[in-house]
C-alpha cells in the first residue's frame, strides 16, 4: 500500500508524550498510524450495526 505523508502540529506536552513512546520501542508516527486505523474500524463496525 502506497503511505502518505501529513504533518501535524501538536503542543510540547503531547510530543514530549510521544518521544516517552521510543523507549517503549514505538514510533509517534507508529502510535498515530494505529490510533487512526482503530478510529476508522471503530465507525466501520458502528455504521454495521446501525
Amino acid at each position: 500500500m502506497k503511505m502518505f505523508r501529513i504533518l501535524i502540529q501538536v503542543p510540547r506536552p503531547v510530543k514530549a508524550k510521544l518521544d516517552a513512546l521510543r523507549k517503549q520501542g514505538t514510533t509517534a508516527s507508529g502510535f498515530i498510524r494505529n490510533l487512526v486505523e482503530q478510529h476508522f474500524a471503530t465507525e466501520k463496525q458502528k455504521r454495521k450495526t446501525a
